[in-house]
Protein backbone atom coordinates (compact mmCIF):
# COMPACT_ATOMS: atom_id res chain seq x y z
CA UNK A 1 0.00 0.00 0.00
CA UNK A 2 1.72 3.14 -1.41
CA UNK A 3 1.05 6.08 1.44
CA UNK A 4 -0.60 8.40 -0.69
CA UNK A 5 -2.91 5.83 -0.54
CA UNK A 6 -2.94 5.54 3.09
CA UNK A 7 -3.46 9.05 2.84
CA UNK A 8 -6.32 8.87 0.53
CA UNK A 9 -7.69 6.28 2.87
CA UNK A 10 -7.31 7.97 5.60
CA UNK A 11 -9.56 11.31 4.41
CA UNK A 12 -12.92 8.70 4.48
CA UNK A 13 -14.72 9.14 8.24
CA UNK A 14 -14.56 5.02 7.41
CA UNK A 15 -12.64 2.28 5.37
CA UNK A 16 -11.64 -0.93 5.45
CA UNK A 17 -9.37 -2.71 7.42
CA UNK A 18 -5.49 -2.74 5.96
CA UNK A 19 -2.81 -4.04 7.53
CA UNK A 20 0.42 -2.70 5.58
CA UNK A 21 2.80 -5.78 5.03
CA UNK A 22 2.34 -9.22 5.44
CA UNK A 23 -1.43 -8.59 6.23
CA UNK A 24 -4.74 -7.95 4.95
CA UNK A 25 -5.79 -7.23 1.96
CA UNK A 26 -7.99 -4.13 1.60
CA UNK A 27 -11.94 -4.74 1.60
CA UNK A 28 -12.96 -2.08 -0.79
CA UNK A 29 -11.61 0.65 -3.43
CA UNK A 30 -9.51 3.77 -1.76
CA UNK A 31 -11.46 6.48 -1.63
CA UNK A 32 -10.31 9.44 -3.68
CA UNK A 33 -9.23 13.09 -2.70
CA UNK A 34 -10.76 16.15 -3.96
CA UNK A 35 -8.71 19.20 -4.02
CA UNK A 36 -10.55 20.36 -1.38
CA UNK A 37 -10.21 17.78 1.25
CA UNK A 38 -7.64 17.91 3.76
CA UNK A 39 -5.97 14.99 5.99
CA UNK A 40 -5.12 16.19 9.66
CA UNK A 41 -2.09 13.85 11.21
CA UNK A 42 -0.61 13.85 14.66
CA UNK A 43 2.36 12.99 15.71
CA UNK A 44 3.82 10.65 18.50
CA UNK A 45 7.35 10.55 18.57
CA UNK A 46 9.01 14.01 17.04
CA UNK A 47 12.42 12.74 17.72
CA UNK A 48 14.58 12.43 13.88
CA UNK A 49 12.80 9.97 12.35
CA UNK A 50 9.47 11.15 13.40
CA UNK A 51 10.55 14.65 12.17
CA UNK A 52 11.82 13.05 8.71
CA UNK A 53 8.59 11.44 8.32
CA UNK A 54 6.77 14.58 8.89
CA UNK A 55 8.76 16.54 6.03
CA UNK A 56 7.89 13.51 3.77
CA UNK A 57 3.70 13.53 4.66
CA UNK A 58 3.87 17.11 4.26
CA UNK A 59 5.32 16.71 0.41
CA UNK A 60 1.82 15.14 0.01
CA UNK A 61 -1.30 17.85 -1.35
CA UNK A 62 -3.89 18.11 1.31
CA UNK A 63 -2.09 16.76 4.02
CA UNK A 64 -1.57 18.65 7.34
CA UNK A 65 0.16 18.07 10.71
CA UNK A 66 -2.29 19.36 13.48
CA UNK A 67 -0.54 17.86 16.94
CA UNK A 68 2.70 16.59 18.51
CA UNK A 69 3.64 14.77 21.37
CA UNK A 70 7.05 14.04 22.30
CA UNK A 71 7.56 13.59 26.12
CA UNK A 72 11.49 15.42 25.65
CA UNK A 73 10.33 19.00 25.10
CA UNK A 74 13.07 19.95 22.65
CA UNK A 75 11.69 17.66 20.73
CA UNK A 76 8.49 19.40 20.35
CA UNK A 77 10.16 22.72 19.22
CA UNK A 78 12.08 21.31 17.11
CA UNK A 79 8.95 19.57 15.22
CA UNK A 80 7.40 22.96 15.04
CA UNK A 81 10.33 24.05 13.08
CA UNK A 82 8.41 22.35 10.38
CA UNK A 83 4.72 23.08 11.05
CA UNK A 84 4.50 26.46 12.28
CA UNK A 85 4.48 27.67 16.27
CA UNK A 86 0.89 27.27 15.98
CA UNK A 87 0.46 23.64 15.99
CA UNK A 88 -0.53 22.00 19.54
CA UNK A 89 1.61 20.37 21.06
CA UNK A 90 1.37 17.81 24.26
CA UNK A 91 3.56 16.07 26.49
CA UNK A 92 0.94 12.80 26.95
CA UNK A 93 -0.13 10.93 23.88
CA UNK A 94 -3.40 10.38 26.01
CA UNK A 95 -4.16 13.98 26.71
CA UNK A 96 -3.35 14.55 23.07
CA UNK A 97 -6.19 11.59 21.86
CA UNK A 98 -8.19 13.50 23.94
CA UNK A 99 -8.17 16.71 22.81
CA UNK A 100 -7.04 16.64 19.35
CA UNK A 101 -10.35 15.66 18.21
CA UNK A 102 -10.30 16.47 14.48
CA UNK A 103 -7.35 14.19 13.32
CA UNK A 104 -7.70 11.84 11.18
CA UNK A 105 -4.70 9.38 11.32
CA UNK A 106 -1.60 9.31 13.43
CA UNK A 107 2.04 8.69 12.63
CA UNK A 108 4.09 6.47 15.31
CA UNK A 109 7.47 6.83 15.53
CA UNK A 110 7.97 5.91 19.39
CA UNK A 111 10.54 3.62 21.07
CA UNK A 112 10.31 -0.08 19.64
CA UNK A 113 8.57 -0.81 23.18
CA UNK A 114 6.01 1.72 23.02
CA UNK A 115 4.44 0.80 19.74
CA UNK A 116 1.80 -1.23 20.53
CA UNK A 117 0.56 0.81 23.60
CA UNK A 118 0.51 4.01 21.25
CA UNK A 119 -1.19 2.24 18.19
CA UNK A 120 -3.29 0.67 19.63
CA UNK A 121 -4.63 3.69 21.27
CA UNK A 122 -5.04 5.42 18.35
CA UNK A 123 -6.38 2.95 16.65
CA UNK A 124 -8.71 2.45 19.44
CA UNK A 125 -9.58 6.31 18.88
CA UNK A 126 -10.88 5.68 15.21
CA UNK A 127 -7.56 7.22 13.96
CA UNK A 128 -5.61 5.63 11.05
CA UNK A 129 -2.35 4.41 11.71
CA UNK A 130 1.35 5.02 10.18
CA UNK A 131 3.44 3.01 12.56
CA UNK A 132 7.17 2.76 11.91
CA UNK A 133 8.69 -0.79 11.99
CA UNK A 134 9.25 -2.78 13.68
CA UNK A 135 5.71 -3.47 14.40
CA UNK A 136 5.82 -4.35 18.15
CA UNK A 137 8.59 -5.11 20.39
CA UNK A 138 7.20 -8.40 21.40
CA UNK A 139 5.10 -11.20 19.54
CA UNK A 140 2.17 -10.63 22.11
CA UNK A 141 2.70 -6.57 21.15
CA UNK A 142 2.34 -7.62 17.31
CA UNK A 143 -0.89 -9.41 17.90
CA UNK A 144 -2.60 -6.74 19.74
CA UNK A 145 -1.97 -4.32 17.24
CA UNK A 146 -3.45 -6.17 14.46
CA UNK A 147 -6.37 -6.91 16.55
CA UNK A 148 -7.27 -3.19 16.99
CA UNK A 149 -6.63 -2.68 13.29
CA UNK A 150 -9.38 -5.16 12.83
CA UNK A 151 -11.48 -4.05 15.04
CA UNK A 152 -11.58 -0.68 14.57
CA UNK A 153 -12.17 -1.08 10.65
CA UNK A 154 -8.89 1.81 10.05
CA UNK A 155 -5.70 1.42 8.34
CA UNK A 156 -2.58 0.30 9.56
CA UNK A 157 0.59 0.36 7.79
CA UNK A 158 4.00 -0.43 8.80
CA UNK A 159 7.12 1.79 7.87
CA UNK A 160 9.31 -0.71 5.65
CA UNK A 161 9.43 1.12 2.83
CA UNK A 162 11.74 -0.76 0.44
CA UNK A 163 8.67 -2.74 -0.61
CA UNK A 164 8.18 0.60 -2.28
CA UNK A 165 11.30 1.25 -3.86
CA UNK A 166 10.94 0.99 -7.48
CA UNK A 167 14.40 -0.71 -8.29
CA UNK A 168 13.65 -2.95 -5.33
CA UNK A 169 10.11 -3.92 -7.03
CA UNK A 170 11.56 -4.10 -10.44
CA UNK A 171 13.94 -6.66 -9.18
CA UNK A 172 11.44 -8.48 -7.50
CA UNK A 173 9.09 -8.19 -10.57
CA UNK A 174 11.84 -9.89 -12.70
CA UNK A 175 13.07 -12.38 -10.53
CA UNK A 176 9.99 -13.79 -9.79
CA UNK A 177 9.65 -14.12 -13.57
CA UNK A 178 12.57 -16.50 -13.38
CA UNK A 179 15.42 -13.98 -14.73
CA UNK A 180 17.93 -15.53 -12.43
CA UNK A 181 16.45 -18.90 -12.33
CA UNK A 182 15.40 -20.68 -8.75
CA UNK A 183 16.61 -18.35 -5.68
CA UNK A 184 18.48 -20.19 -2.86
CA UNK A 185 19.75 -17.44 -0.94
CA UNK A 186 19.54 -14.17 0.39
CA UNK A 187 22.54 -12.49 1.98
CA UNK A 188 21.69 -9.14 3.86
CA UNK A 189 24.03 -6.54 5.59
CA UNK A 190 24.10 -3.24 7.32
CA UNK A 191 27.25 -2.33 8.35
CA UNK A 192 28.22 0.87 9.63
CA UNK A 193 31.36 2.53 11.27
CA UNK A 194 29.13 4.68 13.78
CA UNK A 195 29.12 3.98 17.21
CA UNK A 196 24.61 4.07 17.45
CA UNK A 197 25.04 6.76 20.57
CA UNK A 198 23.94 10.11 20.38
CA UNK A 199 24.77 12.89 22.59
CA UNK A 200 23.19 13.28 25.83
CA UNK A 201 22.97 16.97 27.42
CA UNK A 202 22.09 15.43 30.97
CA UNK A 203 23.07 12.12 32.11
CA UNK A 204 19.45 11.81 33.27
CA UNK A 205 18.43 11.71 29.67
CA UNK A 206 20.67 9.02 28.63
CA UNK A 207 18.34 6.57 28.65
CA UNK A 208 15.60 8.30 26.67
CA UNK A 209 17.85 9.74 24.32
CA UNK A 210 19.96 6.46 23.92
CA UNK A 211 17.09 3.83 24.16
CA UNK A 212 18.46 1.82 20.94
CA UNK A 213 21.09 0.96 23.37
CA UNK A 214 18.94 -0.51 25.99
CA UNK A 215 17.24 -3.78 26.26
CA UNK A 216 14.04 -2.65 28.02
CA UNK A 217 13.02 -0.15 25.01
CA UNK A 218 14.98 -1.75 21.71
CA UNK A 219 15.17 -5.07 19.99
CA UNK A 220 18.95 -3.88 18.82
CA UNK A 221 20.06 -4.30 15.13
CA UNK A 222 17.90 -6.91 14.47
CA UNK A 223 14.84 -5.15 14.92
CA UNK A 224 16.73 -1.49 13.92
CA UNK A 225 18.14 -2.79 10.85
CA UNK A 226 17.67 -6.14 10.14
CA UNK A 227 13.92 -5.82 10.04
CA UNK A 228 14.48 -4.22 6.46
CA UNK A 229 16.53 -7.38 5.13
CA UNK A 230 14.55 -9.58 6.62
CA UNK A 231 11.22 -8.43 5.27
CA UNK A 232 12.95 -8.61 1.58
CA UNK A 233 13.98 -11.59 2.09
CA UNK A 234 10.40 -12.75 3.00
CA UNK A 235 9.19 -11.31 0.27
CA UNK A 236 11.62 -12.70 -1.77
CA UNK A 237 10.83 -16.18 -0.82
CA UNK A 238 6.98 -15.79 -0.52
CA UNK A 239 7.19 -16.85 3.03
CA UNK A 240 8.27 -16.68 6.49
CA UNK A 241 11.19 -18.36 7.74
CA UNK A 242 10.95 -21.78 10.18
CA UNK A 243 14.05 -21.73 11.60
CA UNK A 244 16.53 -19.23 12.78
CA UNK A 245 20.29 -19.53 14.63
CA UNK A 246 22.12 -16.21 15.80
CA UNK A 247 24.65 -14.71 17.73
CA UNK A 248 25.47 -11.44 18.60
CA UNK A 249 28.41 -9.47 20.90
CA UNK A 250 29.54 -6.25 22.29
CA UNK A 251 32.58 -6.13 20.27
CA UNK A 252 33.38 -2.78 19.36
CA UNK A 253 32.01 -0.76 22.17
CA UNK A 254 32.23 -1.64 25.67
CA UNK A 255 30.45 1.54 26.87
CA UNK A 256 27.59 0.42 29.32
CA UNK A 257 25.36 -0.46 26.01
CA UNK A 258 23.14 -3.62 26.39
CA UNK A 259 21.93 -3.92 22.96
CA UNK A 260 25.06 -6.13 20.78
CA UNK A 261 27.17 -4.13 18.29
CA UNK A 262 27.10 -6.94 15.64
CA UNK A 263 24.78 -9.54 15.17
CA UNK A 264 24.55 -12.52 12.75
CA UNK A 265 21.95 -14.98 12.05
CA UNK A 266 20.81 -17.81 9.45
CA UNK A 267 17.51 -18.16 8.77
CA UNK A 268 15.80 -21.64 7.72
CA UNK A 269 12.58 -20.95 4.81
CA UNK A 270 10.28 -24.04 4.69
CA UNK A 271 10.70 -24.06 0.53
CA UNK A 272 14.79 -24.43 1.00
CA UNK A 273 15.27 -20.81 0.97
CA UNK A 274 18.53 -19.11 3.46
CA UNK A 275 18.94 -15.56 4.00
CA UNK A 276 22.10 -14.73 5.81
CA UNK A 277 22.19 -11.59 7.72
CA UNK A 278 24.98 -9.43 9.34
CA UNK A 279 24.95 -6.02 11.30
CA UNK A 280 27.83 -4.39 12.82
CA UNK A 281 28.45 -1.05 14.03
CA UNK A 282 32.61 -1.03 13.80
CA UNK A 283 33.26 -1.55 10.32
CA UNK A 284 31.93 0.19 7.03
CA UNK A 285 33.27 -2.09 3.77
CA UNK A 286 30.12 -3.93 3.16
CA UNK A 287 27.73 -1.16 4.01
CA UNK A 288 23.83 -1.95 2.90
CA UNK A 289 23.28 -4.43 0.59
CA UNK A 290 20.64 -7.54 -0.55
CA UNK A 291 22.49 -9.82 -2.71
CA UNK A 292 20.29 -12.36 -4.02
CA UNK A 293 21.88 -15.46 -5.52
CA UNK A 294 20.04 -17.97 -8.06
CA UNK A 295 20.60 -20.92 -10.18
CA UNK A 296 21.18 -18.34 -13.17
CA UNK A 297 22.33 -15.28 -11.57
CA UNK A 298 22.31 -12.98 -9.04
CA UNK A 299 21.13 -9.34 -7.26
CA UNK A 300 22.70 -7.05 -5.65
CA UNK A 301 20.57 -4.35 -4.10
CA UNK A 302 21.52 -1.38 -2.59
CA UNK A 303 19.87 2.06 -0.86
CA UNK A 304 19.99 3.73 -3.83
CA UNK A 305 19.79 1.17 -6.87
CA UNK A 306 20.09 -2.38 -8.21
CA UNK A 307 22.43 -4.71 -10.40
CA UNK A 308 21.51 -7.72 -11.97
CA UNK A 309 24.60 -10.03 -12.85
CA UNK A 310 24.32 -13.42 -14.66
CA UNK A 311 26.24 -16.94 -14.19
CA UNK A 312 27.94 -18.19 -17.16
CA UNK A 313 26.82 -21.45 -18.83
CA UNK A 314 27.90 -24.15 -16.82
CA UNK A 315 30.63 -27.02 -18.72
CA UNK A 316 29.54 -30.56 -19.22
CA UNK A 317 30.17 -32.20 -15.77
CA UNK A 318 30.82 -35.93 -17.33
CA UNK A 319 33.93 -37.04 -16.61
CA UNK A 320 35.63 -37.57 -19.52
CA UNK A 321 36.65 -41.49 -20.15
CA UNK A 322 39.97 -41.42 -20.50
CA UNK A 323 40.07 -40.02 -17.13
CA UNK A 324 38.08 -42.79 -15.86
CA UNK A 325 40.94 -45.08 -17.71
CA UNK A 326 44.26 -43.63 -17.18
CA UNK A 327 43.91 -41.01 -13.86
CA UNK A 328 45.05 -37.14 -14.06
CA UNK A 329 48.43 -36.24 -12.00
CA UNK A 330 47.62 -33.06 -9.91
CA UNK A 331 49.62 -31.22 -7.53
CA UNK A 332 48.27 -29.86 -4.21
CA UNK A 333 48.14 -26.31 -5.55
CA UNK A 334 44.35 -24.87 -6.06
CA UNK A 335 44.33 -22.77 -9.14
CA UNK A 336 42.16 -19.33 -7.95
CA UNK A 337 40.66 -18.69 -11.87
CA UNK A 338 37.33 -18.84 -12.14
CA UNK A 339 37.07 -18.01 -8.29
CA UNK A 340 37.85 -14.59 -7.39
CA UNK A 341 35.48 -12.00 -6.74
CA UNK A 342 33.57 -10.98 -9.74
CA UNK A 343 34.84 -7.67 -10.32
CA UNK A 344 33.13 -7.23 -14.19
CA UNK A 345 29.79 -4.69 -15.24
CA UNK A 346 26.81 -6.10 -14.46
CA UNK A 347 23.05 -4.75 -15.64
CA UNK A 348 22.30 -1.86 -13.59
CA UNK A 349 18.31 -1.46 -13.19
CA UNK A 350 16.87 1.58 -14.86
CA UNK A 351 14.44 3.72 -12.64
CA UNK A 352 12.51 6.72 -14.01
CA UNK A 353 14.04 9.56 -12.95
CA UNK A 354 10.03 10.56 -11.48
CA UNK A 355 10.33 7.54 -9.46
CA UNK A 356 13.90 7.93 -8.22
CA UNK A 357 14.64 9.49 -4.60
CA UNK A 358 13.53 8.89 -1.03
CA UNK A 359 11.75 5.31 -1.00
CA UNK A 360 9.62 6.92 2.69
CA UNK A 361 8.00 9.30 0.21
CA UNK A 362 7.98 6.52 -2.31
CA UNK A 363 5.75 4.40 0.03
Amino acid sequence: MKRRDFLRASAAAAGSSFLGVGGLAAQAPLPRMSPSDEVRVGVIGVGSRGRHMMRQFLRVPGVTISALCDVYRPRLAQGREITGEATPIFEDYRRMLDEARDLDAMIVATPLSFHAEHMVASLDRGLHVYGEKAMGYTVEDCRAIVRAAKESGRRFQTGLQYRYAPWYRQAIERIRKGEIGEVTHVYGYWHRNYNWRRPVPDPSLERLINWRLYREYSGGLMAELGSHQIDVANWIFGEVPEQVVGSGAVTFYHDGRETFDNVQAIFRYPGGGTHVFSSIIGNHKVGYQVNIYGTGGSVELTLEDGVFYYEPARANSAVPQQLIEGGVHTTASLSTRGDMPYRGAGLPIEVPEEEAGDPTFLA
